[in-house]
C-alpha cells in the first residue's frame, strides 16, 4: 500500500479514481461516485479524486458516452414497456453519425412499478422506434445497451418497430409481450427499415448468458423483473419457440452464443437480424472514456454496484474494472448496494475487499431512500480501513512497529 501518499496528512498525494456503475432503481452512475467522494473525503480530505461514472449497457450507457465524447441526447416520445406512453432519450455522440440507445430508456424494469411487472407483456417496441429515430437522424452506427430491460419478448417489439412482421400460423400479428412468442410461426423481415442496409449496430451487453434453459434469459433475469417460478419454463419455451423463427429467417441458429439472452433475449435478435455484434458493455464504455490511462498509477480505485453477486463477474461493469485493475497492478475496493451469494467471487477475480452498504435489516423502499447516506458511510470505511493499512506500513518500513509481547 506504498505510494506517494503514505505519509501525507489527510491523503495529500493520494490519487484515488472512483469509477462506479449506478446502483440501480436508487442512484445514477454520477451520483453513487460523487457520494464515494464525500465519504472518502472525511478521512482524506486533501486527496485527489477522479470520478469516472462508468455502465456496462445498462442505464447509464447513454449519458457515459455523451459526456465523454462530446455529443447530444434527443428526447422523444415512445411506447414504454406496458403501452404507456414514455418520453426517453437516446444520445448522438460527438462524430455525429453514432448513436446510442439503452433499451432501459425506453423499455426499462424502472418505468414499470413493481406491482404491474409482467414480462409475459412487456414489449421492447419503444426501443425500436429510438433506433428509427436514430436512422432518421442519419445515424449509421447504433450502439445499443442491453441491460436494465423490464422484458422477455426476444427483441420481437424492436424488430416490429422496425418494421419486421411477427405472425402467428394463420398470419396474423402477435401481441406483445414474451407471452405470445408461445405462438409465433413466422417472420416477416420485407418491410424492415432500408437505414439498417447501411448501419453498424453493436450490442454493449452487461451479462453473457445464452437465451435459453437455467442460465438463461428466463430463468437467470426473470424473476428480477416479475417472473413467476411457475411461469419460468412457460416463457423459456416461448424463447425457443421464437429462436426456431429467427433461425429460419436468417439461416444459423444462435441462441447458445454468450449474450444472446440479454434484455430478455434482445441480444438474439440483433445478431439474427440486424447483423450485429455483441461485445461487452464495458469495454465499450471504458474504451470511449479511456478509463486504462485514467487507472493507471492510481493509489487506490473504488468500484461498485447496486447489488454485488455471482452475475457480477459475469459481465458487470465492476468486474471490469476489477479486471483492468489487475492487468495495471492497481488495488481496487469494490462497493455494492447490497451483497448477494456469490459475492465473494470478486475478491477471487482480484479484487482487494468487497463492502456492502446496508447497515441493518429493513424494507427495500427505506434501504433505497437511504442509498446516498449508507454509501457516504461505507465509502468513508472504506478509507479509514486503508489509512489504517497505510499507517500501519509506514510504521513498518520505519522500523517503529510497537512489540506487542507483555514485558
Amino acid at each position: 500500500m506504498s505510494g506517494p501518499g503514505v505519509n501525507a496528512p489527510g491523503g495529500s498525494g493520494l490519487r484515488v479514481v472512483l469509477c462506479p456503475d449506478s446502483f440501480k432503481e436508487s442512484l445514477t452512475a454520477p451520483a453513487v461516485a460523487a457520494a464515494m467522494r464525500r465519504g472518502m473525503a472525511r478521512v482524506w480530505p486533501a486527496a485527489d479524486f477522479v470520478e469516472v461514472p462508468l455502465a456496462d449497457g445498462g442505464e447509464g450507457t447513454v449519458e457515459a458516452l455523451v459526456r465523454a465524447t462530446g455529443g447530444e441526447l434527443v428526447t422523444r416520445r415512445v411506447r414504454g414497456p406496458l403501452g404507456q406512453p414514455v418520453d426517453a432519450a437516446y444520445g448522438l455522440v460527438g462524430d455525429g453519425r453514432t448513436a446510442v440507445v439503452e433499451i432501459a430508456a425506453a423499455s426499462g424494469l424502472h418505468l414499470v412499478p413493481p406491482a404491474r411487472r409482467d414480462p409475459a407483456r412487456a414489449s421492447t417496441y419503444g426501443t425500436g422506434e429510438l433506433v428509427v429515430d436514430a436512422l432518421d437522424h442519419g445515424a449509421r452506427h447504433v450502439v445499443l445497451g442491453l441491460g436494465g430491460s423490464a422484458t422477455n419478448d426476444g427483441g420481437a417489439g424492436l424488430l416490429s418497430a422496425l418494421g419486421a412482421h411477427v405472425l402467428d400460423a394463420t398470419g396474423n400479428p402477435l401481441p406483445p409481450g414474451g407471452a405470445a412468442l408461445a405462438g409465433v410461426a413466422h417472420l416477416d423481415l420485407a418491410g424492415l427499415h432500408p437505414g439498417l442496409s447501411e448501419v453498424v449496430v453493436e450490442a454493449a451487453c452487461d451479462v453473457d448468458n445464452p437465451l435459453l434453459g437455467q442460465e438463461g434469459a428466463t430463468a437467470v433475469f426473470g424473476p428480477q423483473k416479475g417472473v413467476l417460478a411457475s411461469d419460468v419454463q412457460v416463457l423459456d419455451h416461448a424463447l425457443a419457440r421464437w429462436a426456431d423463427v429467427l433461425a429460419r429467417a436468417s439461416g444459423e441458429d444462435r441462441r447458445d452464443e454468450p449474450g444472446a439472452g440479454a434484455a430478455g433475449g434482445v441480444g438474439l435478435a440483433v445478431v439474427s437480424v440486424l447483423g450485429g455484434t455483441l461485445r461487452p458493455g464495458f469495454e465499450v464504455v471504458a474504451e470511449a472514456v479511456g478509463l486504462r490511462d485514467l487507472l493507471a498509477g492510481a493509489d487506490l480505485v473504488v468500484t461498485g454496484e447496486g447489488r454485488v453477486d455471482a452475475q457480477t463477474v459475469r459481465g458487470k461493469a465492476p468486474a471490469g474494472v476489477v479486471a483492468l485493475c489487475g492487468s495495471l497492478g492497481v488495488p481496487v475496493v469494490v462497493i455494492g448496494g447490497a451483497l448477494g451469494p456469490g459475492f465473494d467471487d470478486v475478491v477471487d477475480a482480484g479484487a482487494v475487499a468487497v463492502f456492502g452498504c446496508v447497515a441493518a435489516p429493513g424494507d427495500l423502499p427505506a434501504v433505497l431512500a437511504d442509498a446516498v447516506g449508507n454509501l457516504e458511510r461505507t465509502a468513508s470505511q472504506v478509507a479509514a480501513t486503508w489509512e489504517g493499512g497505510r499507517r500501519s506500513s509506514a510504521r513498518e518500513h520505519a522500523g517503529c512497529l510497537i512489540d506487542p509481547r507483555p514485558r
